[in-house]
């Protein structure tokens, strides 16, 4: 009933959205053809004196969420690139290409049509997978790569020999794309350092229906990469 008469996660949408614009970004789209549209955060105002940073978010919330606690440090060194990949927030492709390889291209367009030649990137879970991709097929458009928690190097053979605590794609995907707060709750468990206070579980269905629902065609990507981190 909460989620219909009010949404914590798009009224919490609106007020990022006003904060990055007062933090000097501005929300654009950039049409990349075949019916692929990559929505980006990009400088107001471009300082040719600055490096640029390419921040490339993780599964669950948009580029906006994720990178929300840390623009205003970042803004302050960097021209600031923070992009929704495909299936997240306002980007999409009508195109059956699921890799974070196709990801990658995306970045890769989006940064030439904003004229950024060459730029450092920083890639989160998911996003660690297609910053990576994207250095390695554009190694003259990054200047220095950070991942964070992204396992790049390994491979689904460690997933059979019980390194991790799931034991399929299938269980790793039910928890990075939860679909009820029981669900909700153990990924909290999983990904978080220190133990959180009681969340109700009308905000997290509300988180659900309006942030995670928006990224279930990912589902059909490689999120086996995720599963490895």
């Amino acid at each position: 009933m909460m989620a219909k008469c009010f949404s914590f996660s798009k009224t919490y949408d609106r007020w990022l959205r006003f904060s990055y614009s007062w933090a000097g970004l501005k929300s654009t789209t950039t049409d990349l053809g075949d019916g692929t549209v990559m929505h980006c955060w990009i400088p107001k105002t471009y300082n040719p004196n600055k490096p640029n940073l390419l921040l490339v978010h993780g599964l669950g919330a948009s580029g906006m969420w994720q990178w929300s606690m840390f623009i205003s440090g970042f803004i302050e060194r960097f021209n600031v690139y923070v992009p929704d990949l495909l299936f997240v927030g306002d980007s999409f492709t009508t195109r059956p290409e699921r890799t974070e390889q196709f990801q990658a291209q995306c970045l890769a367009g989006v940064l030439k049509a904003q004229g950024a030649k060459k730029t450092n990137v920083v890639g989160a879970s998911y996003g660690g997978f297609v910053a990576y991709s994207l250095a390695a097929q554009f190694p003259e458009m990054v200047e220095k790569l950070v991942l964070c928690g992204a396992g790049v190097c390994m491979e689904e053979k460690d997933m059979e020999d019980g390194m991790f605590q799931v034991k399929s794609m299938d269980e790793a995907v039910s928890i990075m794309l939860p679909q009820t707060p029981e669900k909700m709750n153990e990924l909290l468990k999983v990904v978080l350092y220190k133990p959180v206070m009681t969340i109700p579980t009308c905000f997290m269905q509300d988180f659900i229906d309006n942030r995670v629902n928006t990224v279930l065609s990912v589902s059909s990507m490689r999120v086996r990469t995720c599963a490895r981190t």
